[in-house]
């Protein structure tokens, strides 16, 4: 029996991962089997234990899938040397998951809708689930330490308020793209422009913009 080469064992796991994807997005962790998945994918019951031990791997995983879309451009202008206004930060990460699709790592195109369900589902598994909330714990603290210095770059830059605490306005950041999410999946809001003019006009009203006029980030 010819052995499977690993570009299409790793086609093979993607297929798996985007079955789950649209289970969990239609009907939720908790309903979904790892059988459902393996029909879901086209392959036998047993395929999918080949590349997770359980379901709750394959839920780890796209629990850090959706966390990456979300905040990866953060991340970029955090390890730019730009220093962006506070709502920069907010629009670069809502750009990117404002469409209908969204490119993964491998650079195959992943329905955002689906994605971002699977995104709030997890968020309601860090009460029970240890090891997702551990995770997340680890990935969040990382993301607004980041984003806390570039606040503090623009600070210096003059592009963000100098009385403005970068630790809590990073928080306060980090909020506003959950906020979106939540919103976008659960009320059906998809005026991602008109989220990110509003939140430049409250961000203005506080006085947290920074001296910089308003300016398109681009996420790509």
């Amino acid at each position: 029996m010819p052995r499977i080469t690993e570009a299409r064992r790793a086609a093979r796991r993607a297929e798996i991962v985007a079955a789950a994807r649209r289970c969990f997005s239609r009907d939720g962790f908790h309903q979904t089997s790892m059988p459902a998945i393996a029909k879901e994918a086209g392959v036998s019951v047993g395929a999918p234990y080949r590349y997770f031990a359980s379901k709750e791997e394959i839920i780890l995983e796209l629990a850090g899938d959706a966390f990456h879309a979300i905040f990866e451009p953060v991340v970029r202008l955090v390890d730019s040397a730009e220093v962006p206004a506070v709502a920069d930060l907010v629009s670069a990460s809502i750009n990117r998951v404002r469409g209908d699709t969204h490119l993964d790592a491998a650079g195959q195109p992943v329905p955002v809708d689906e994605l971002l369900r699977c995104a709030v589902q997890a968020w309601s598994e860090l009460l029970v689930h240890d090891v997702l909330r551990q995770r997340a714990v680890e990935g969040f603290e990382d993301v607004r330490q980041r984003m806390a210095e570039v606040l503090r770059r623009g600070q210096a830059a003059g592009t963000v308020p100098i009385d403005l605490d970068p630790e809590r306005g990073a928080r306060v950041v980090m909020a506003l793209l959950h906020g979106f999410v939540l919103q976008r999946v659960a009320f059906g809001l998809h005026d991602a422009e008109g989220f990110i003019q509003d939140a430049r006009a409250v961000l203005a009203d506080a006085g947290v913009l920074g001296t910089v006029e308003p300016r398109v980030v681009s996420s790509e």
